[in-house]
């Protein structure tokens, strides 16, 4: 049966179900009044004269309601920057991107951090060399790729040491160079969802909020839970992500066909006529389930490369840093050949052409014991050249402070606004724990804790053994809990994103508009009680509350979107 709660009361205050104080009226602090002038029933009286059901479904409402708070936001989705060249994986970025908003921000924070260590960790002079502004756009750019660096036959060393390369590091960039960013169709979409946002926040102050079914059935909490979607399509939009896996491939199969690498007696030769392999490579499928985030381009799985893109960062890096020390002592890359100086004060171009063993011997040589962790003291080796740990040894203290940093403004973006949407329905009579506001808290917890999963996964899965086969590692237990948080994580997810939509459904249809929800029994348990005539100074608190919790969503939001235009696009070498 459906619910009428204000012939409900009615009913109450005419002594229907008894006459006195202790019959279940109460006022709206949930003390017992007399029923003549009761404002609010218990839960127990609730029940009993106005049943458990909910209070009718009215189309009117829900599509005014729908159409301003919720629609707005579900066209923006659009805008997110997806990538892949499969609807299905496009729509499984999208689902993880609204099942956790904390993902998503995370991803968008690591993003524009990434950026601007990588020019700062060029920009030293100990890395002067002629290609370096066109390599840290290259490595920036290629954030969103599963990138496989090699250096075998001294493929990578070829590439950065050798002149003829600089036109390959150019040229890569150039093909990199096509943008996701503002666009006529991504500002319609925001300025309709702030316009729509500033109109439906002026029209819930102005309009009639006194009757209980208007007021519980408003989207003012369910604009802010959404609010977290604008800074992350506005930040994607700023750093324009090179995540179209197609158009990447190609840029890097165009570069690679003007390739030279170093041969061991002669003159350098293209890479093409020689071997099928290269030094950037692009490692696309899904051959090995612990690496399928990886090589998924849609920027929200970034979390997932961090660890493997850092490190092929630090391998380029130590290349240009050998080569640019021995360059800045006047050494050229053939041994006992005279420095050959350049009228513009640059390297010339045949001090930097060798044979295959001294281009190796330039790149991994250190001149002046110094090892790449600061503060490491320098090991010698047998053979006279470089110490290299093992590569996992060197990202922990590099990444440490970024993951730190982007999980603390993706927690914020995702508890500024949520915690927004709670407060808002929290204070909203009957005060306390109802289904509204713990639907809006399980949906925050459910995305923090997917992301938490994904980023433990990603952890776990850069200390597994790469090799499927290898059963016998004693790390190979490792691999099948990476996959399971991670299957764990998404799967968490993809429910959290149907529960919000459910739950935003549930608060439009009037299915929330009933006894149990009405009288917040989650958290006021056998004390629970249902305010059904609102008081002109609840309507004033409940609406200062509501300034407050549009300024905590806006202020979040506003925070997180400056944090991304201040780091975006950082000065390059």
């Amino acid at each position: 049966a459906q619910t009428n709660f204000t012939q409900c009361l009615q009913d109450v205050r005419s002594g229907m179900y008894g006459n006195g104080s202790d019959v279940g009226g109460t006022d709206n602090a949930g003390n017992p009044v007399d029923v003549t002038r009761a404002t609010g029933v218990t839960y127990r009286l609730c029940i009993r004269a106005c049943g458990a059901g909910q209070e009718p479904f009215q189309w009117p409402t829900f599509s005014q309601q729908f159409s301003s708070w919720l629609l707005p936001w579900l066209a923006l989705v659009s805008q997110l920057p997806f990538g892949a060249n499969d609807n299905i994986a496009n729509l499984e970025s999208a689902l993880l991107a609204l099942g956790s908003p904390v993902l998503a921000a995370y991803s968008v924070a690591l993003t524009v951090l990434n950026g601007r260590w990588v020019a700062a960790r060029f920009k030293h002079h100990k890395y002067d060399w002629p290609s370096r502004m066109h390599i840290v756009k290259a490595l920036s750019s290629l954030q969103q790729s599963p990138l496989r660096i090699t250096d075998d036959d001294g493929m990578l060393s070829s590439l950065i040491i050798l002149p003829q390369n600089d036109r390959w590091w150019e040229e890569l960039v150039v093909h990199l160079n096509y943008t996701h960013t503002w666009s006529i169709s991504s500002v319609t979409s925001i300025i309709w969802v702030v316009v729509a946002y500033v109109f439906t926040v002026a029209n819930s102050f102005i309009g009639n909020i006194t009757d209980t079914v208007n007021l519980n059935s408003n989207g003012q909490a369910i604009g802010s839970l959404w609010l977290w979607l604008l800074p992350v399509v506005s930040g994607w939009l700023q750093i324009s992500p090179k995540c179209d896996s197609e158009r990447v491939k190609e840029a890097i199969k165009r570069s690679n066909e003007i390739a030279w690498v170093a041969t061991p007696s002669g003159e350098p030769a293209l890479a093409s006529s020689l071997r099928r392999r290269y030094a950037f490579q692009l490692e696309l499928g899904h051959d090995d389930p612990l690496r399928q985030d990886e090589r998924c381009t849609a920027p929200i799985y970034n979390y997932s490369r961090l660890f493997q893109w850092v490190q092929q960062v630090e391998q380029v890096a130590n290349i240009v840093r050998n080569a640019s020390i021995r360059a800045s002592d006047h050494i050229a890359v053939t041994p006992g050949q005279a420095w050959i100086p350049d009228e513009h004060g640059k390297i010339h171009r045949e001090n930097r052409i060798s044979t295959l063993p001294h281009v190796l011997n330039a790149s991994i040589r250190a001149l002046d014991h110094i090892a790449v962790a600061p503060g490491q003291a320098w090991i010698p080796d047998e053979h006279g050249k470089i110490f290299i740990p093992p590569p996992k040894a060197l990202n922990l203290s590099i990444i440490g402070s970024r993951v730190l940093i982007a999980s603390a403004m993706a927690l914020a973006l995702q508890w500024g606004t949520t915690g927004a949407a709670i407060v808002s329905i929290w204070y909203t009579p009957t005060i306390g724990l109802g289904c509204r506001s713990a639907s809006y808290l399980l949906y925050g917890v459910l995305s923090t804790v997917s992301w938490f999963l994904m980023l433990l996964s990603s952890i776990i899965s850069h200390y597994a053994p790469v090799r499927e086969e290898d059963v016998y590692s004693p790390l190979s237990a490792l691999r099948v809990l990476a996959i399971l948080l991670r299957k764990s994580a998404k799967f968490l997810a993809y429910l959290n994103s149907a529960w919000v939509l459910l739950a935003c459904f549930f608060q439009f249809t009037n299915f929330f508009e009933r006894c149990y929800c009405n009288s917040s029994v989650l958290g006021l348990r056998g004390n629970a009680f249902n305010v059904i005539d609102f008081s002109p100074a609840d309507i004033k608190q409940l609406k200062n509350i509501w300034i407050g919790g549009i300024i905590l969503a806006a202020t979040t939001a506003g925070v997180f979107v400056t944090f991304v235009t201040l780091l975006v696009n950082p000065e390059l070498p």
